[in-house]
């Protein structure tokens, strides 16, 4: 039995890590997961939360705002909307993206077309409030 798999995280800005890892808890928007080696198949979104790494080298943690993760024989693929490694993670950091997700349900909340896109702005919002309670920002 494998012991790692090939990982991948990527977002729009830049590459973050391309390494081998033993298991990666992922924040999926149906629920958080641990992808192993040889793990089923899977595709899933990602909500805001904390991706951790576990490699042969120590853990690795990052900050991710949604974005995708698909799970295959070779390995597991993080698209992110947007990721930040978690020793890069500042109050600042922070605070900019409480800020846009405020706007985003604002902007929502005011489109009355919108109705399913307020839920999820507040969703968004309320993800966003809580890792900052988590990191202890």
């Amino acid at each position: 039995m494998a012991d790692t798999m090939q990982f991948d995280l990527v977002s729009p800005e830049r590459s973050l890590a391309s390494l081998q890892a033993r298991a990666v808890q992922i924040p999926g928007s149906e629920g958080d997961m641990t992808a192993m080696p040889l793990h089923a198949p899977t595709l899933t979104t990602l909500r805001p939360g904390i991706l951790k790494v576990e490699a042969p080298e120590g853990t690795t943690e990052y900050l991710v705002t949604g974005g995708f993760a698909q799970i295959t024989a070779e390995g597991l693929s993080v698209l992110a909307e947007r990721a930040i490694p978690m020793d890069e993670m500042t109050r600042a950091h922070l605070d900019e993206l409480i800020e846009e997700a405020r706007a985003m349900y604002k902007t929502a909340k005011d489109d009355e077309s919108a109705h399913g896109l307020v839920e999820d702005a507040a969703k968004l919002l309320a993800d966003m409030e809580a890792l900052g309670t988590h990191m202890s920002l």
